[in-house]
């Protein structure tokens, strides 16, 4: 049987060729789309637990999604939260999105206070701002758009001198002194979310019950970092789980369609072999299995194909645009995009395979 199958794909091997291509196709579109959307997701929660806080406070209405936050707060609640007991540290924020180039949060920080959450940066060149118009980059900007100590960086209509590179994972990806942020923005006086170092973690509900009790401030949200990580999956996403199951199902009706035609077109043609092997006494179930077991050998193929296309426009995607996270195995997608496309092309060779059951081996001899 199986020197049957080989022979019978390497007769047809145009269209053996096309179908092994289309299902590597399915299976790249799950790995990539849903590699990029979880390394998106993972990369920022990686960053904020790289800032090294144990809690957060956010003002009312702010988003969970930090960077789309809009409900800015006066600055002088990190000061009141500074005299809360267990409170070593408190760092405001301002954060900002900026459109220029690509969608992303320019975090406005007090470099003390930041420093002081327990993770201060790492200066992999240059140092501390300078002065007003400097910036602080991390290491995937930098050699992403080619930058170096020194160079220009267009934010919010302003230029910025480069004062330091920092190794990444530390919140943002660019940083300017809060004040210079504030004032560009015209929010002076505003941080979106305050970022406190306690003296123990363990401490955080104590801490959490003393901010609620503060007068005008019962209505701000409150949150352990560990809690907030855990909070920010998937399921919280707006879209995001419906994004990942619209991909599957494209991917899945690609695979069916081209397997469905490809063996539907195979069984067409093979009619004068059907019957020849029928005549023979090949039972209905043995022309079943030479149609699936042959599915199933440009299944697999397909499915490494596609995998090993997978990782190389990964690697590729990442060498060009650093900042750009995507795991292509994230969540264990290599094995889930495998059985989908696998079960996808079996049932879509399911009814080419019985069709050819079913034909009369009188009938298949004769065919032209």
């Amino acid at each position: 049987m199986n020197k049957l199958i080989l022979s019978n794909l390497v007769h047809r091997p145009i269209r053996s060729l096309i179908s092994i291509f289309a299902i590597a196709v399915e299976v790249m579109l799950m790995l990539l789309i849903v590699g990029l959307m979880f390394g998106i997701l993972n990369d920022n929660k990686e960053r904020v637990a790289g800032i090294g806080a144990d809690a957060m406070v956010r003002p009312p209405g702010s988003s969970l999604i930090m960077t789309m936050s809009g409900a800015p707060a006066s600055i002088k609640v990190a000061g009141v939260l500074a005299k809360l007991p267990h409170v070593k540290a408190v760092a405001p924020v301002l954060l900002q999105t900026s459109t220029a180039g690509s969608v992303e949060a320019i975090y406005g920080i007090d470099l003390p206070s930041w420093n002081a959450m327990g993770s201060p940066f790492t200066y992999l060149s240059g140092g501390p701002f300078q002065g007003p118009d400097d910036i602080i980059v991390d290491d995937y900007f930098a050699n992403g758009a080619h930058k170096k100590i020194g160079d220009t960086v267009s934010l919010f209509n302003h230029d910025f001198r480069i004062s330091g590179i920092v190794a990444h994972g530390k919140g943002g990806r660019k940083f300017l002194p809060i004040s210079t942020l504030q004032q560009l923005v015209g929010a002076e006086g505003k941080a979106s979310i305050f970022y406190v170092k306690l003296d123990d973690p363990n401490n955080y509900q104590i801490f959490h019950d003393e901010v609620l009790k503060v007068p005008g401030m019962n209505q701000y949200n409150v949150e352990s970092v560990k809690e907030w990580l855990n909070l920010f999956t998937p399921e919280a996403l707006p879209g995001f789980s419906i994004t990942v199951k619209v991909v599957i199902g494209i991917a899945v009706c690609i695979g069916f369609i081209v397997i469905l035609q490809a063996m539907y077109t195979a069984v067409m043609e093979r009619t004068r072999e059907i019957g020849i092997l029928k005549s023979l006494g090949a039972s209905k179930a043995y022309v079943v299995r030479v149609i699936l077991r042959e599915t199933l050998i440009l299944g697999v193929l397909g499915i490494v194909v596609g995998i090993l296309i997978s990782y190389v426009t990964q690697a590729v995607l990442l060498n060009r645009f650093p900042t750009i996270r995507m795991e292509v195995g994230a969540e264990h997608w290599v094995w889930k995009s495998a059985t989908i496309a696998i079960v996808g092309a079996v049932i879509g060779a399911i009814y080419p395979a019985f069709k050819a059951a079913q034909k009369d081996p009188i009938d298949a001899l004769a065919y032209e």
